[in-house]
């Protein structure tokens, strides 16, 4: 089959090249001209292990190109795909369709043969409806049908998510769309992988259930963390405990300074919106964004306080370990570190910071921060070492090393990589996230 696919970001690329290496004809198109001429250089527009191999070896085959033109891009095309960003909108944090109902009006005015338009980008309930009214408005003579074909990729991991997941959820309204799309996903059918077809709306409310369930699941074994240094508990045996019963499960129960990333923030707010729109108020959710929201500024404090609280705090060196919201991406999005580095910042700290990949992202949104080029750098004299992103590379600091070269051997670990008696049989004072 010939796919398209609109937007070249993280889910238009992966997924492109992904479709690609099951043996598709796909075209990526972008309107960034600068990312096209980078990708036919081979150079990745985001880090994710494993993409510029899947791209390069995909490329090489002719089976996966790219093109700044929509027009030549979608001819021909079974499958056109769209996959453009849906930030949070200013104000009222509503996601921003604007690109989605652009990218829409376009192709409408250059479909030239019948195809399955897939609104594969995270849209509110009902985005696929204005989107078939678009195309309808367009005046296009061919015969099209409008799908939603969420996502449900974790960056760090994306290519594996893709070619072996635990379902594909694909949201038709006619048989047009699902026979074109069983046969999109026919490699994954042929090794087993469930697929759920529903409908549209519901395709579309999955998607942003399953990640605000999964931020749930976060910002509750978070406060279960904050009660068990409360009444001495250990949260990690916590989390193993409620996870070993099935009906909970043990994923997502990792407790650590509060999701960010490109997904669960603006999902959240965006479901809110929708949940407000339809008068059907979501409490659970809106206490998930409450909570997380002021944990990240928490975590911030909790290092402070390793610095013998806020009032001694101005002047003091903290080493901040990671600044990715998680390990293997180089995506900053509402990554705690920024809460937790202003926190810092604003309490006069000096703050000197080394992350494998997110350092480039970093510096804009970080910019009372100095970025070092490996972690012993960082951790040079400085009064306390916070980890906050748990990267393999911070999973294994020589810690007589550390001790040597820090100012004082005080160690905040926010992800809770350490065994405590380990440090602290090493000569630190150390502190983590619900644990004594």
């Amino acid at each position: 089959m010939k796919i398209a696919m609109v937007g070249s970001g993280y889910v238009g690329l992966v997924s492109g090249a992904c479709f690609a290496d099951f043996g598709h004809d796909v075209v990526c198109i972008d309107k960034d001209q600068s990312k096209i001429d980078r990708l036919h250089e081979g150079i990745m527009p985001i880090y994710e292990p494993g993409l510029a191999e899947l791209v390069g070896s995909n490329v090489n085959a002719g089976r996966l190109t790219f093109t700044t033109s929509l027009a030549e891009g979608i001819e021909g095309a079974d499958a056109i795909f769209i996959a453009v960003g849906t930030p949070s909108r200013r104000g009222d944090g509503h996601a921003d369709l604007s690109f989605v109902y652009a990218v829409a009006k376009e192709i409408g005015e250059n479909l030239a043969n019948d195809a399955v338009v897939v609104t594969k980008s995270t849209v509110p309930v009902g985005t696929g409806d204005e989107v078939e009214r678009i195309l309808k408005d367009s005046g296009t003579s061919h015969k099209f049908s409008v799908v939603s074909n969420p996502e449900f990729l974790r960056e760090g991991a994306a290519i594996g998510d893709f070619k072996r997941p635990d379902r594909i959820v694909i949201g038709a309204e006619d048989d047009f769309g699902r026979e074109v799309m069983r046969e999109v996903y026919r490699p994954l059918f042929l090794n087993e992988s469930p697929i759920l077809f529903t409908g549209r709306r519901t395709s579309e409310l999955i998607k942003y259930a399953a990640n605000a369930f999964l931020a749930t699941k976060i910002t509750f074994i978070n406060e279960m963390a904050d009660l068990c240094e409360k009444v001495g508990a250990d949260v990690q045996d916590v989390s193993r405990g409620i996870g070993m019963d099935n009906r909970i499960g043990s994923k997502f129960l990792h407790a650590g300074p509060g999701y960010g990333g490109s997904c669960f923030p603006k999902d959240t707010l965006a479901l809110l919106k929708t949940a407000e729109d339809y008068d059907s108020p979501t409490r659970i959710v809106e206490a998930v964004v409450k909570v997380n929201d002021t944990r990240k500024r928490a975590m911030g404090r909790k290092v402070l306080d390793a610095l013998g609280g806020a009032d001694n705090a101005r002047g003091k060196k903290v080493a901040l370990l990671g600044l990715t919201f998680k390990p293997n991406t180089d995506d900053m999005r509402d990554s705690p570190a920024i809460a937790v580095a202003q926190t810092l910042t604003d309490a006069g700290v000096k703050v000197e910071a080394y992350d494998p990949e997110g350092m480039e992202l970093a510096k804009p949104l970080m910019p009372e921060v100095t970025m070092v080029d490996e972690p012993y750098a960082a951790i040079k004299d400085a009064d306390v070492i916070a980890i906050v992103t748990e990267w393999d590379a911070f999973r294994a600091l020589d810690l007589n090393r550390v001790k040597d070269i820090a100012k004082a051997p005080v160690l905040v670990d926010l992800r809770n990589i350490y065994r405590p008696e380990d440090v602290r049989a090493a000569g630190f004072e150390y502190s983590s996230i619900g644990r004594g």
